[in-house]
């Protein structure tokens, strides 16, 4: 027994080793133009990222503090805008999975990160002696001759640590981590509860006749989605916008229609477990509760307050102003749509689940455009050929695909981007169609933002556009 024990214990110790050795986010990337290295991450490797990036991060905000130097932009801000590096590449490429190819250990994951996450922001933006440096830095930049960039950058740090409780007393500090943690948790929360929501629904369609009125490429996606799902010689349609938008705007089955539209906006109002009635109000209570402690009379205030429209008035402003020529224009809109249903026997006021249905028809009699008919015109691949095509004209900027880039999803592609003379820009990640691990909507990001190292080494950006668009069929 001793025999077999003791090689085993060193096997286990050599494997103990090799595991910690091979979180690619502590030992570098080790990939073409240094993306991340998706098919190396496991899940395990977050969290311990985390810990080791906060830890990284601590370490070189002390040396900041410690620095005996008076406090210059140099030594101060920018020596704070370069540090957390490690921490920042591996926060990007964890909420963009998230968002994109999510699951419930990645779910699970990003409620202790975001605690985590919201702890140390705290740390760092509530530290007395850091912010300290980077006020004598703000009253005497008259002092240094700094450049518009710099300028800038200084005034963004020294109002990010204002607006961040850096002015506030222990107590308040206090009461504000409170509230940014539970506000992270919320958050994430809110946004599970809608994924959960969407990815529950299901329209399946039996009969034909129901199908009455949509296109034959809608028809044909629903079939597939159908028995990729289990529902052989059935229709599937779901909450993702490809398979929502058409059925609202050419299905003919008005009942139908309306239980497809109720079920998307009632998405966390359905009194179960995705509910998100009373989170939406904690979070508005805990958004009220931080702005007065910061200062202002509404969140709305505080938000702007560091924006363009600068106050809640002006954004009012701005809106009223739109609404008086909208207004007008819907009615109008209403009154074309309410005629069709009129003249079409319909013995009822337009709804909101008609709303698509009666406008595609206004379009089709007024201007005879069928928007059905221009799609395979603009498939996915011709318009994005069609984008990269203008920015080389604009900036000569061109696009390679690369095959050789890892992915977070097979259906992710990866473009190396040149500038005009050739040189290496940035590298581009597309990732198009809809999917149950995928939110709604569409976005882009970064997983690796554009930077200058202390050496002078120019870091290029990895950047990435998700969108949910109608995914081709076999046809």
């Amino acid at each position: 027994m001793k025999k077999l024990l003791f090689p085993t214990l060193i096997c286990l110790t050599m494997i103990g080793c090799q595991n910690a050795k091979v979180n690619p986010f502590l030992s570098g990337y080790d990939t073409p133009l240094g993306v991340p290295p998706f098919e190396q991450i496991e899940n395990e490797h977050y969290l311990q990222a985390f810990e080791e990036g906060i830890n990284r991060h601590n370490v070189e905000i002390e040396a900041i503090i410690n620095n005996p130097e008076a406090p210059t932009f140099a030594n101060t801000i920018a020596a704070l805008d370069l540090s957390g590096r490690m921490l920042n590449d591996v926060s990007l490429v964890f909420f963009s999975v998230l968002e994109a190819e999510s699951n419930d250990t990645l779910q699970q994951i990003a409620e202790k990160a975001s605690v985590m996450l919201s702890s140390h922001s705290d740390d760092m933006l509530m530290n007395e002696a850091l912010f300290e440096r980077i006020k004598q830095v703000y009253d005497n930049k008259d002092k240094e001759s700094l450049d518009v960039e710099q300028q800038s950058l200084l005034e963004r740090y020294y109002k990010d640590f204002v607006r961040a409780g850096a002015l506030l007393t222990d107590e308040q500090k206090a009461l504000l981590r409170d509230i940014n943690s539970e506000m992270a948790t919320l958050g994430l929360q809110y946004g599970n509860n809608v994924l959960a929501e969407n990815n529950a629904f299901e329209l399946v369609i039996e009969d034909e006749a129901d199908l009455a009125g949509l296109p034959e490429g809608a028809i044909t996606a629903a079939a597939e989605a159908a028995a990729a799902a289990g529902y052989e010689g059935k229709w599937l349609f779901t909450l993702s916008a490809p398979s929502r938008v058409p059925f609202l705007q050419y299905a003919d089955n008005r009942d139908l229609r309306e239980k497809l539209y109720k079920a998307y906006i009632m998405r966390g109002d359905n009194d179960n477990a995705n509910d998100n009635k009373e989170i939406v109000k904690r979070m508005l209570a805990l958004r009220l509760e931080k702005a007065r402690l910061l200062g202002f009379d509404t969140y709305a205030a505080f938000a702007l307050d560091d924006r363009m429209a600068k106050t809640d008035s002006a954004a009012n402003a701005l809106m009223m102003n739109v609404w008086k020529y909208a207004v007008p224009r819907a009615k109008e809109e209403i009154a074309d749509m309410q005629r069709i249903i009129d003249r079409e026997g319909g013995n009822f006021k337009l709804a909101p689940w008609d709303w698509s249905y009666y406008a595609e028809k206004v379009r089709q009699e007024k201007y005879a455009l069928n928007e059905d008919e221009l799609k395979p015109y603009f498939s996915v691949d011709n318009v994005r050929e069609g984008a990269f095509m203008v920015a080389e004209k604009l900036y000569g900027v061109t696009f390679k695909e690369r095959t050789d880039l890892p992915v977070y999803h097979p259906e992710v592609r990866t473009f190396e981007v040149f500038d005009a003379e050739g040189k290496h820009l940035a590298v581009f990640y597309c990732d198009y169609f809809p999917r149950a691990s995928k939110r709604s909507g569409a976005w882009m990001s970064n997983f690796r933002e554009a930077y200058t190292d202390a050496d002078g080494t120019d870091v290029r950006p990895v950047v990435y556009n998700v969108c949910n668009f109608t995914k081709p069929t076999a046809d």
